[in-house]
């Protein structure tokens, strides 16, 4: 069991709850500085604010044509990104750079060491906080201003008491980092095990003596002599909703009918568990997206672009989804299922690959999603596909599901470890 302060005192703050008696409690805007120097990327290297981090951008990575209108970042500085679709996502920068103006740079006075700032804002108590204090744009997209955060209040310790606190978390935090990466190296190897198996089903069969033909499509390669391709526009009915009439996210109620999003889809399943609710008239404005089993939802917009879930069953009776997400249904020409399966296979990943690569923000249009070229077997063919991904994919699923486990529990002690030493739950020495 770990050692207590041996007082504590009420810090008035929700999210802070008791802290030792002798530690501070501060406005954010009393231990940082708002840095809001506009440069260029050719001048200062571009950085990507991810939830593991300030990184040098990668080459590959989709750019916006604003290049020369960025924020400085300096070596230090504490960089959020302010839209709550990119929760988490902060940290301290290690070098100089340049980031987009969604993002907030804060440069750390004199009482907050930058190591430890990093374990306090990056924790989950304040990232809660943060967002909560932002304001809503559209439907599940709501960002959060300087002037919002600079009144949020901190728990701030002696110096000295920063920097060991710091050493402890750098320590404890390490070893769960290692035991994580090793689950997650099963992981990806399973995962490739998965992808090689779902893309030679959907482009060859399952018979590896059939004759082969080449399909004349670059992405897809060699398919049996007795398959077709077609365009997805030909056999399935594609449609999305272009936003929702100015849906605000305060306009979701307790009780209503499910509207899922991007985050709904979780492995390429839907998950009925974390969902916003809208009302009957929003419900009954876009009857076309209602969904039906047999639809499948794939994600069109944003980082989660791709990400894809067949509708199995209906387990709250009715639901919609929003803007961020198109609505596939397919004809008699294709099973629904084994066009979930091709959607997520590689020669998918490729054909959305070539089309989003250089954009801004990644993008598919119903356009484009309609003129994919997909292999199509005969129906029966179809079937037998999908029975036998279906019996292979959930024997590989159920051993990802128990790494899966591992991994959010060493993610759930860490994430506890790490509150409770910033809001000095339990002393470090």
């Amino acid at each position: 069991m770990m050692e207590r302060y041996s007082e504590y005192k009420d810090s008035g703050v929700q999210w802070l709850g008791k802290i030792p008696s002798h530690w501070e409690v501060k406005r954010l805007a009393s231990c940082f500085t708002e840095r809001k120097v506009k440069v260029s990327d050719k001048e200062f290297d571009p950085l990507s604010v991810t939830k593991n981090g300030i990184y040098p951008q990668l080459e590959n990575v989709a750019k916006t044509n604003d290049g020369d209108n960025r924020k400085l970042v300096l070596s230090g500085d504490f960089v959020i990104n302010s839209r709550s679709d990119r929760k988490g996502s902060s940290g301290v920068a290690k070098q100089d750079g340049s980031v987009s103006l969604i993002n907030i740079v804060l440069k750390p006075r004199k009482n907050i060491y930058p190591d430890f700032c990093n374990y306090l804002l990056k924790c989950y108590s304040f990232i809660e906080e943060y967002y909560r204090n932002g304001r809503g744009i559209v439907a599940d997209l709501w960002t959060t201003r300087y002037d919002e955060m600079k009144t949020i209040k901190i728990s701030v310790p002696l110096l000295n008491e920063q920097k060991a606190i710091v050493r402890y978390l750098n320590k404890v935090t390490s070893k769960i980092d290692e035991a994580i990466a090793q689950q997650q190296k099963m992981i990806d190897l399973l995962n490739e095990r998965k992808q090689i198996i779902i893309n030679n089903a959907v482009t060859k069969g399952l018979n590896p003596d059939v004759p082969m033909k080449n399909s004349g499509v670059e992405w897809i390669g060699k398919i049996p002599k007795h398959w077709t391709t077609i365009r997805l526009g030909y056999c399935a009915w594609i449609r999305a909703r272009l936003g929702w009439k100015g849906l605000k996210s305060d306009e979701y109620v307790d009780n209503g009918y499910p509207f899922l999003s991007a985050f709904n889809i979780v492995n390429n399943k839907l998950d009925w568990n974390k969902l916003n609710y809208i009302n009957k008239f929003r419900y009954e404005e876009s009857p076309e997206i209602k969904l039906r089993i047999g639809d499948i939802l794939l994600v069109k917009d944003g980082a989660g672009i791709g990400k894809c879930a067949r509708v199995d069953s209906l387990p709250l009776g009715e639901a919609t989804a929003n803007g961020s997400l198109a609505f596939i249904t397919a004809n008699e020409r294709v099973y629904y299922k084994f066009l979930h399966y091709y959607i997520i296979s590689n020669s998918f990943n490729k054909y959305k690959d070539l089309l989003i690569t250089g954009m801004g923000v990644p993008h598919l249009t119903q356009g484009e999603i309609k003129n994919m070229m997909l292999p199509i077997p005969p129906l029966n063919e179809q079937y037998i596909i999908v029975q036998r991904l279906d019996k292979n994919i959930n024997v590989i699923d159920n051993i990802l599901e128990h790494y899966l486990q591992q991994i959010t529990f060493l993610q759930e002690r860490k994430r506890i470890i790490i509150n409770d030493v910033v809001t000095g739950k339990v002393k470090v020495s």
